[in-house]
């Protein structure tokens, strides 16, 4: 979901923008961005390829590049405890859809072990946490279980609806490896029968496959 400031104007483009932040994104990078590698810088994790993400019926996947720090806007589930050590990719399609991985190397696998579980209860409470500090939106929330990959991931969906009638569902997983957490969005207009629960689960599967 993408956010594109704080207060009134982020929770509009977190549950009720999507399509129109796609837009922007595809005419302001080339279409030739799809053939960006997933490999970051030597010695650090991998991140996804576009052709790793849940299948568009009829788009392709584009990427950015990828890069160092928050991303900004911060996703409107799981992006408060995102640290400034992390790195970041976008993604998007020709329409209403779009992605994201945030990946932090953390000191040590025990600290890596808090963070994971600091997402995991960000992500648990997002739909509470939506509704209490926007009225205007009714969020709905379900888990959809542990991934045994590494040292496990963890799915979850966030559906939003708003009084202006705009209706959003989100995907998001935190998986880890090692001293090394990833969070991982997808997010589309619609409800929680658009949201490509199994192939989500399959990127998921591989963005943790990949973190080394």
């Amino acid at each position: 979901m993408n956010v594109r400031a704080r207060g009134t104007r982020r929770v509009v483009a977190a549950v009720a923008a999507m399509a129109a932040g796609v837009a922007v994104a595809v005419a302001a990078v080339p279409a030739a961005a799809a053939s960006v590698s997933g490999t970051s810088a030597s010695g650090t994790p991998r991140f996804l390829a576009p052709d790793e993400l849940p299948p568009h019926p009829t788009s392709p996947w584009y990427a950015g590049p990828v890069t160092a720090g928050q991303p900004d806007p911060l996703p409107a589930c799981g992006g408060d405890p995102l640290p400034s050590i992390a790195g970041h990719r976008d993604y998007w399609t020709e329409y209403d859809t779009n992605a994201l991985q945030v990946t932090v190397v953390e000191r040590s696998e025990q600290r890596a072990k808090d963070f994971a579980a600091l997402l995991r209860k960000d992500l648990a409470g997002c739909a509470e946490k939506l509704m209490r500090e926007y009225p205007d939106v009714t969020a709905t929330e379900k888990y959809y279980g542990k991934l045994n990959v590494e040292e496990g991931a963890y799915v979850y969906g966030v559906h939003t609806t708003t009084t202006w009638g705009a209706s959003d569902i989100g995907l998001y997983s935190v998986g880890r490896d090692g001293a090394t957490v990833t969070l991982v969005r997808w997010a589309q207009m619609g409800n929680f029968q658009h949201a490509q629960v199994d192939d989500f689960k399959n990127t998921t599967v591989t963005a943790v496959n990949k973190l080394y």
